[in-house]
This record gives C-alpha cells, structure tokens and sequence, in this order.
C-alpha cells in the first residue's frame, strides 16, 4: 500500500475488507469517575491525566439562575448524611456550602459542585467537552453566552440531552455546535422488542435535526444493522457507559465516533488506542 494514501482511501480500503477504523474518541463519564467523584473539577482533571479526548458532565440551572455541575435532581447521593437539597431550588450558594467529594473518598473531602464556567475552563486546547442538559430549555438562554464566551472552539463543544424538545432548541439557538439525542431501552416485561425501535431512533433524530445519536451502550439492541441506519440518515454514532473491555471492543468493531466510559486511561489501553 502507498504510504502517502489518504485517510479517505484508507477508510474505503478497510471498510472493503470487512474491518473497521478504530479512531473512537475516548469520553470520561462525569470525569474519571471509577477513580474521582464525579462531576468535579478533581474527576475533570484526572480526565485528562488519563489521556482521555473528552469530558461528559451533568448539568442543572439552579433556583437563582445558575448552571451548576451534578447528575441528580437532588443532593441526597452525593452529599449522604445531610438535608436533602432539590437543585432547581436552591441558591448556588447554598449547593456550594456541599461537600460532594468525601463520599467517595476522604481525599476528595474539599471538592464543591462546580459551575458550568468552571469546568469548560479546565477544557484543554485540542479537548472536547460532552455538555448533557438534565432539565429544560429555560437553561438555553443562560447557558448559551457562557458557551459563547468560554474560549472554546465551538468544535470543542457537544451538546447532549434526552429531551427532543432541548435537542430541536439548541438546534435553534446554537447551531454553531453538535447536538446529540440520548436514548437508553426498555423491554416490557424482559420478555418482546425493545423500546425505541431502530427505525423510531432513526425518526427521533431527523425530527429533532439532531447532529448525532448519544445510545447506551446495549449489544442486545445496538448492532451492525441498528448502526447503518444511523449512519445512513446521516448522523454520528456516539455510545454510553461502556466499561466492560468485551463491550468496549464491540463497539469498537462497529465504529462508534466516541465512547464514554468511567475508565477512560483503561479502556484506551483495552482499545489500544
């Protein structure tokens, strides 16, 4: 083979002979989770010690109109042992007093939330940041300047949600940047098809104009099939949580643009990325 040839050609070349490029970016799930708390700039900076190409985190507006980094709708799982605190209604004053760090390990016991501002600031120049929105779109017009004004190429930006109703208004909003539409599945009973059904997920994503699919990480449903039809609806294929080094290399196989895991430094030895 021409040592010169094009990553195109080399593309087609694989793709001829049944195989397929292993170029996934690597996605640390709320930071380096399996190691820090996550959603904390501690799990964001051991991300990047980790080698991983891009950081996932949760994010909520507060009562007072702030963005403030964390996966649940409450403080209970996090800061174990004190009142419970609902995000949407309390002060980022009040989340901030939190300590969300020492539940995982006393090292971490000083680690607060942190604000949106503050995580897309620890984003390194080459490094991508997958921003999941947990609520609705009345975050859009707070979030959006400080997108905006971070200092980030608007490439260095992923936008993620279920909800199809913020994925068509980012969409609107900011177009500059990648949406994905996330999806788990369920199946009625352990018994029947799953739900969504590819050609539903294939539906969702051109009514929505998302950029791209966000699917868990479920062999059961997500197969080489499921995969063309993405692909041929013109989207990417992004897929989460994947941990197990059998499932991260079937995935691999099947082409994911990026995977998110816990264990970013793991799986990219396990991928031999």
């Amino acid at each position: 083979m021409n040592r010169f040839v094009s990553t195109a050609a080399l593309t087609l070349i694989l793709l001829a002979d049944g195989l397929t490029a292993s170029a996934q970016l690597i996605i640390a799930h709320r930071g380096a989770s399996y190691d820090a708390p996550e959603n904390t700039l501690a799990a964001f900076r051991l991300a990047w010690e980790q080698n991983a190409d891009g950081i996932e985190g949760d994010f909520y507006l507060t009562q007072d109109g702030q963005i403030v980094c964390t996966h649940d709708k409450t403080t209970k799982r996090v800061s174990p042992g004190l009142p419970e605190l609902t995000i949407s209604q309390t002060n980022l004053e009040e989340l901030r007093r939190r300590d969300v760090g020492s539940w995982k390990n006393a090292k971490y016991a000083n680690e607060r939330m942190p604000t949106l501002q503050e995580v897309l600031a620890v984003v390194p120049p080459g490094k991508i940041i997958f921003v999941e929105i947990k609520c609705g779109p009345e975050i859009l017009p707070v979030m959006k300047p400080q997108l905006e004004n971070s200092g980030l190429k608007a490439e260095q930006i992923v936008i993620i949600c279920f909800n199809q109703e913020v994925v068509q208004e980012c969409r609107k909003l900011m177009p500059q940047y990648k949406v994905n539409w996330l999806t788990g599945y369920k199946q009625k009973g352990g018994i029947g098809p799953w739900s969504p059904s590819p050609e539903s997920v294939v539906e969702m994503l051109k009514s929505t104009q998302a950029t791209g699919l966000g699917t868990q990480g479920k062999l059961q449903v997500v197969d080489s099939d499921f995969v063309s039809s993405v692909r041929s609806s013109g989207k990417e294929f992004h897929v989460w949580t994947v941990n197990e080094p059998a499932d991260a290399k079937a995935f691999q196989k099947l082409g994911a643009d990026s995977i998110t895991t816990d264990r970013p430094a793991f799986l990219r030895e396990v991928l031999g990325l």
